[in-house]
């Protein structure tokens, strides 16, 4: 509700009026992911690859050639798992710094840009990696991870979907919980004709964080008080910071067992 609703804490969509920021999920996968980039230098196409730490790890090539050919690298936890069934600190510790750590070895740039698994955050998430990362989700949901009846249907839903800022989210890896192995397939038969319609409309594909770049982004669709978010965020964030040291001496506390006193 905060970040999809709300629109707080979190890039949902950018204010430029040129530009749009292709995403792609859940890779680097050894069959499509070069074919996509394979396309997007034909195009020359700049676009934000949010990776999962441990297949990154696996291709270590993959990801050294988007950081070559200028794309950017996010971050997608280590393994392809929602923060809901995690707590902060582990979210923090063993998936978004882990995977920043193994990018950062492959490339020597740290990532800065986060994105949850299914766009799902915890609140401790939400208010204790702001300062680290920007948090981006999106506006426009390509639904490419199923293989589709009719290709032509699909494209057209998501050209009728992209307008200036819109942040596109779309995969390059089929073989995470729930998604068909072929369907990055169809979403690289389609992707030419996007590009063609976002090219027609008078927009420029950059990465996330060219268009979300200060004086530039949008955290919220909604009309709402700054002052309001402010005295909200300052509320939550505090909650948030008493929940996060208390887990952390207790994950402290767990390490260094003490022998019980009778």
């Amino acid at each position: 509700m905060i970040t999809r609703i709300c629109g707080i804490g979190a890039a949902i969509q950018g204010k430029h009026q040129r530009n749009v920021a292709l995403t792609f999920d859940d890779g680097p996968d050894p069959y499509y992911t070069p074919r996509l980039l394979d396309m997007l230098k034909e195009h020359g196409v700049k676009a934000t690859f949010f990776v999962l730490g441990s297949r990154a790890e696996l291709y270590p090539e993959l990801i050294k050639r988007m950081h070559m050919e200028g794309h950017q690298i996010g971050i997608h936890n280590y393994s392809h798992k929602s923060n809901w069934i995690m707590t902060p600190f582990c979210v923090r510790r063993q998936h978004i710094e882990r995977s920043a750590a193994i990018v950062e070895q492959i490339t020597g740039e740290r990532p800065a840009f986060y994105r949850p698994p299914w766009g799902l955050l915890n609140l401790g998430d939400l208010f204790l990696l702001r300062k680290s990362y920007q948090v981006v989700l999106w506006s426009v949901m390509g639904r490419d991870w199923k293989l589709q009846a009719d290709v032509t249907r699909w494209k057209r839903y998501i050209a009728e979907q992209v307008q200036p800022g819109s942040i596109i989210l779309l995969h390059d890896c089929g073989s995470t919980l729930g998604a068909d192995e072929g369907a990055p397939g169809q979403m690289l038969t389609g992707l030419p004709y996007l590009l063609e319609d976002i090219r027609a409309k008078g927009l420029r594909c950059v990465r996330a964080d060219e268009m979300l770049a200060k004086n530039n982004c949008s955290y919220s669709q909604l009309s709402t008080s700054i002052n309001t978010r402010t005295k909200l965020l300052s509320g939550i964030e505090r909650g948030a910071k008493t929940s996060w040291k208390y887990e952390e001496a207790a994950n402290s506390a767990s390490a260094y067992p003490v022998k019980t006193i009778r």
